[in-house]
């Protein structure tokens, strides 16, 4: 055991520190600095789900159910497959309509209903208080085994006042004053809170990680230790196994899975982290595999503890709920059992502190506010600035709130186990899943049948759930739960109707749900929605597709921005209203608060603002109080709508009429620079034309004028002079044949002469007529081909040209001695392919692509007779032209291969 000081400093510490990270985070925040847009620290924050049931009552329950513990963390696990469908919708939503908790989502879906917002308030703070009283009752239960030797007894209190756990709840309600009500703008984020729930997120894991790896792995000698030994024994052995004899086994796993999932979503505290404490809802992405990795993590020791302490305590009278900090106390381990306990603090306080905030925000915006807006002092007709009196109001409801946990957890005692507390209450907020499901996916949920549903399934799991536990804990008459009510049988709670062979929980969440959905969806049916309704369920289910522009604004009448201005100081501040109107003035164009438009819009604005302080139904109250409003219609709204569609329309077009007249720009600049291109080469070709045309035509005028200015020049000089002319007249007409050449081809004016062509007997012809030259420069010329190579269709003449083409240029660049080129003949099912391979300097990689082009000569260490440039287009034209493709590959120093593929 530990001193009562020690426990008590070391706690008061740790809370400290808690409100150390939550000071800096609002500080980061002030100055633009958020500690909280990441998506590690959204993840963590949304571990708030595991609180004292994760870290006392998995244990508990595993020591008593064994593997039965696990549906509570797989249900969340699946719920973050829809996140993505599910958590974002409502997160869009939030956002857009700046919603602050359930209740104000619920009652904004089905026309700002105040009913439906009161009563899903009361059924929350019904069905939350015993979940609060869950926390105060671990953490009381956790001070007694740490003050307490290891099987002794506490002593309880002789009177409420001298409750330790009534100054631990005042303690509680003192902190979380602290964290949420510094602002009154529910909306906005409370990044401290967020950044002090993703910290301790972080400490609870770690301290329960390292009493399961000490129970495993110090106490006992490994996992298969612990099992071999529980499996030894029947009674533990059992607990192991699915099947434990009871014939509703796989209906509760079912149910406990089904009610987890809901929770993880509906819990007040799970809304106000995953919806409104979002920064951006890209976050998703990594809270989906994050926060069900954390599940897993904290898990994983569970059942080793739970069995360890069966092991290790035997028959001992020592509550299973408390072998997290019982099995290392008792091994002498004192501060791993301090930081456990932190632990255990930490997941307390934080479920404490988002789960009151949460609900307090409710009971002030949707019970208080309603009420005290309709009285003469407070109303639209008084004046005076209301944000103390409202932040008043929320601290009232937290310290209230608390002590009705208190309350709760005093007067039920050891009646019920930490689990079974948990769940009572899990069942209390998936009564809210049909009006949330239904109204953000269905557009003909409507009010009536909503707080039909609500209000059959809250009275069905009070009936059949909550007026059962308090009956076993002895506060009431346990003679409705054997005789049922009135002594009728079929009114027994837990058997209603004669529904028989179901847990107590898996039959209240049927029967309640099944009223709620059905009652939910006959009432939408058979009631057609007002004006309002569905002017709020186009928002709601078409959240994604509104855009800032078409958004429809479902109001008409008359309205005063001095009216509107006052409005919003009275709740929010006259500072903070005068920035929000200068704020809309500019986006409006108006730049001046005078100047603003005084139309739906700016109504809209002015009560979307005021949802985020007061909530949806009293700013609905409000602002009707200051504006000359008309009713809608059913016609109105679908005008309105039909206004919001033509004008989104109107915009679409013009955007892609901007588009296209952007892509036709696109294609003018690029058709013009094509233009461009074409001339640039037009130029090149006429200048490479004449340059080639010149230079033959230089050197026969200067051999000619020699010759005429000098008679008497010697008869050897003048016949040199003369081959010099010849050469280069050859050459001229060569050039001109082949500039003649490329035009016809490319002009498609050439003629073709195509014939059966045998490649082998071609490619040897063009070998032989070619062979002098290779003689004359010392190289080898061979021909590789395999036999029977079939016949293609083509022109034998033009192919020959490009034979020769290539085969007198292989020769230019081979080296004086040991020259060689080799021409490979290759036949497949698709074509044939052949290639001329040289063993000369080769080419460059970023010039293989020029040698192609017009007029590029191939740059080589040879001092030979230069082409013209025209033979290797010319070539691949001819090749393209029956279908094949030209090609080059070669390295510097490796030779060269240029190669060509004709099909069949």
């Amino acid at each position: 055991m530990l001193s009562p000081s020690l426990v008590i400093t070391v706690s008061f510490t740790y809370l400290f520190m808690l409100f150390a990270v939550a000071y800096l985070g609002d500080k980061r925040a002030e100055t633009g600095q958020s500690i909280i847009a990441s998506p590690w620290v959204y993840a963590l924050s949304m571990a708030v789900y595991c609180t004292a049931w994760t870290y006392f009552g998995s244990v508990g329950r595993a020591a008593s159910a064994g593997v039965w513990f696990l549906p509570i963390y797989l249900g969340p696990m699946l719920s973050m497959i829809l996140a993505w469908l599910v958590v974002r919708k409502m997160i869009r939503i939030a956002k857009t309509y700046r919603i602050t908790s359930i209740a104000d989502f619920i009652a904004s879906r089905y026309g700002k209903s105040p009913s439906l917002a009161g009563l899903v308030t009361i059924i929350t703070v019904v069905g939350i208080v015993p979940y609060i009283a869950l926390q105060l009752k671990a953490i009381s239960s956790g001070y007694e085994v740490m003050t307490t030797p290891v099987g002794g007894i506490a002593t309880p209190p002789s009177a409420w006042w001298s409750d330790g756990t009534l100054y631990m709840a005042l303690i509680l309600a003192g902190f979380t004053i602290i964290f949420g009500t510094r602002h009154l703008d529910s909306s906005e984020r409370h990044e401290g809170m967020v950044a002090a729930i993703a910290f301790e997120s972080v400490v609870k894991l770690v301290a329960f990680l390292a009493v399961g790896i000490y129970v495993t792995y110090g106490i006992f000698d490994g996992m298969s230790d612990i099992f071999s030994q529980a499996s030894a024994i029947a009674e533990i052995k059992a607990l192991l196994t699915f099947d434990q004899g009871h014939s509703y086994g796989y209906t509760q796993w079912f149910a406990l899975t089904l009610l987890a999932m809901l929770s993880v979503i509906f819990l007040p505290r799970q809304f106000q982290i995953m919806v409104v404490e979002n920064v951006d809802e890209q976050h998703l992405k990594r809270a989906v595999w994050v926060f069900p990795l954390y599940l897993l993590l904290i898990n994983i020791f569970v059942l080793p503890i739970a069995l360890g302490g069966l092991l290790y305590f035997g028959n001992a009278p020592v509550n299973a709920e408390t072998f997290v900090l019982s099995l290392p106390l008792a091994q002498g381990q004192n501060l791993l059992a301090l930081f456990v306990f932190v632990g255990g603090l930490s997941a307390v306080t934080g479920m404490v502190i988002v789960e009151v905030i949460a609900i307090s925000t409710m009971v002030c915006n949707d019970l208080v506010m309603p009420v005290l807006l309709r009285t003469t002092r407070f109303g639209e007709r008084s004046g005076g600035d209301l944000t103390r009196l409202l932040l008043l109001i929320r601290r009232i409801a937290i310290i209230g709130i608390l002590l009705l946990g208190y309350l709760y957890f005093h007067l039920a005692g050891e009646a019920y186990a930490l689990v079974s507390i948990g769940l009572i209450s899990f069942a209390a907020v998936a009564q809210f899943s049909p009006a949330i499901l239904g109204g953000m996916y269905w557009k003909g949920g409507t009010r009536d049948g909503a707080l039909t549903g609500l209000l059959l399934g809250f009275l069905m799991w009070t009936y059949t759930l909550m007026l059962p536990s308090l009956a076993k804990s002895g506060w009431i008459s346990a003679d409705f739960l054997n005789q049922g009510l009135f002594g009728i049988e079929w009114l027994k709670p837990e058997q209603f109707l004669g529904l028989a062979g179901l847990d107590n929980l898996t039959h209240s969440l049927f029967w309640s749900l099944f009223v709620n959905i059905a009652a939910y969806v006959v009432v939408s049916l058979w009631k057609r929605p007002t004006a309002h309704e569905t002017s709020q369920a186009l928002l709601f289910v078409d959240v994604f597709q509104r855009t800032q522009l078409s958004n429809p604004v479902f109001w008409q009448g008359q309205a005063k921005v001095t009216d509107l201005l006052h409005l919003t100081g009275r709740f929010m501040g006259e500072t903070k209203a005068q920035r929000l109107f200068t704020d809309y003035a500019q986006k409006v164009g108006a730049y001046d608060i005078g100047k603003i438009p005084e139309d739906a819009a700016l109504v809209q604005f002015v009560e979307t603002h005021l949802t985020g302080a007061i909530g949806s139904v009293s700013a609905r109250i409000m602002v009707a109080s200051v504006v000359e409003e008309e009713a809608l219609e059913l016609d109105d709204v679908m005008r309105i709508l039909e206004e919001a569609s033509q004008l989104r329309a109107y915009s679409e077009a013009l955007e892609e009429k901007s588009r296209s007249l952007e892509q036709a720009t696109k294609e003018l600049q690029a058709a013009n620079e094509q233009l461009k291109s074409l001339d640039r080469l037009k130029d090149n070709f006429m200048s490479s034309v004449t340059h080639e045309l010149r230079t033959p035509l230089t050197s026969i005028r200067a051999m000619t004028e020699l010759m005429l200015d000098d008679p008497s020049m010697e008869e050897q000089q003048r016949l040199a002079f003369l081959s010099i002319v010849v050469s280069e007249s050859e050459r001229l007409s060569r050039l001109v044949n082949q500039v003649l050449d490329m035009a016809k081809i490319e002009a498609g004016h050439a003629e073709w002469h195509n014939s059966d062509v045998d490649i082998l007997e071609l490619v040897t012809q063009s070998v032989h007529s070619i062979s002098g030259i290779y003689k004359e420069h010392g190289a080898i010329l061979e021909v590789h081909a395999q036999k029977g190579v079939p016949l293609i269709r083509a022109d034998a003449d033009r192919l020959t040209q490009v034979l020769l083409n290539l085969l007198s240029n292989a020769v230019k660049f081979v080296p004086e001695e040991n020259g060689r080129v080799e021409v490979y003949i290759r036949d497949a099912t698709e074509g044939i392919t052949v290639e001329v391979i040289d063993n000369g300097v080769g080419i460059a990689a970023e010039k293989q692509a020029l040698v192609f082009e017009k007029f590029r000569q191939i740059e080589g260490e040879t001092d030979r007779q230069p082409g013209t440039g025209l033979g290797l287009p010319i070539s691949r034209q001819i090749v393209e032209h029956f279908g094949g493709r030209m090609w080059l590959q070669s390295k510097i120093g490796e030779g060269a291969c240029f190669g060509f593929f004709l099909p069949r």
